[in-house]
């Protein structure tokens, strides 16, 4: 099983930004990174990023603050 992400800009297209992770092993560890690394992929162009368990997409996540 691999767990990865993508990076999207607000309008849906994919973002490719300075640090990319490849894959993780685990649902924790993938999310363990995006929460180090939230802030740099918002510098980066990041609006959102998509969960993946494989090629399965597991949830989308806005970085943005709510409200």
């Amino acid at each position: 099983m691999a767990w990865t992400w993508r990076f999207e800009a607000a309008d849906g297209g994919e973002v490719t930004p300075a640090v990319e992770p490849g894959s993780f092993t685990s649902q924790a560890d993938a999310e363990s990174w995006i929460g180090q690394v939230w802030r740099d992929l918002l510098d980066d162009g990041v609006d959102r990023v998509a969960l993946f368990e494989d090629d399965g997409e597991v949830y989308v996540m806005s970085l943005h603050a709510e409200g």
